[in-house]
């Protein structure tokens, strides 16, 4: 893939491929929701419009964050399932729910609520990753 690069730093070179909100979004609906269809993913709660959608999956397909397949009993419907490139983001998700959840309440009341101060965050993103690593392994057997 050929992509031109604002500059040289690591962060803004991350953002560059996927620094946009809805990629991190579905980012965040295969790990925690298990979210695998077109259609999940568009009934999610942001209202993601179907073209942008489309678009950035994929963009996560081609960048090897995702994967796009056929289910052997349903072979009209398209699933997606993270990679481990993908699997391996949670650590950035988790942190952007501690940093919210300190720091965002105050905007937004109706926030869910996470109770940082009760479990290891590295033990969460273990979890999170295994759930999903096991999902993953269910949905294509």
């Amino acid at each position: 893939m050929e992509k031109k690069f604002r500059s040289s730093c690591l962060i803004a070179s991350a953002l560059d491929l996927i620094g946009d909100k809805w990629s991190l979004l579905i980012v965040r609906d295969m790990l925690m929701h298990n979210k695998k269809t077109f259609k999940e993913f568009a009934a999610s709660d942001e209202n993601v419009a179907t073209n942008l959608l489309s678009s950035r999956l994929k963009l996560l397909e081609m960048l090897e964050v995702i994967s796009k397949q056929k289910l052997t009993n349903n072979k009209k419907e398209n699933i997606y399932l993270l990679t481990e490139k993908g699997i391996d983001l949670a650590p950035l998700i988790m942190e952007f729910v501690i940093w919210s959840d300190k720091y965002v309440r105050d905007y937004n009341m109706d926030m869910n609520a996470f109770e940082s101060g009760k479990i290891s965050k590295d033990i969460v993103i273990e979890n999170v990753q295994n759930r999903y690593r096991e999902f993953a392994r269910e949905v294509v057997e």
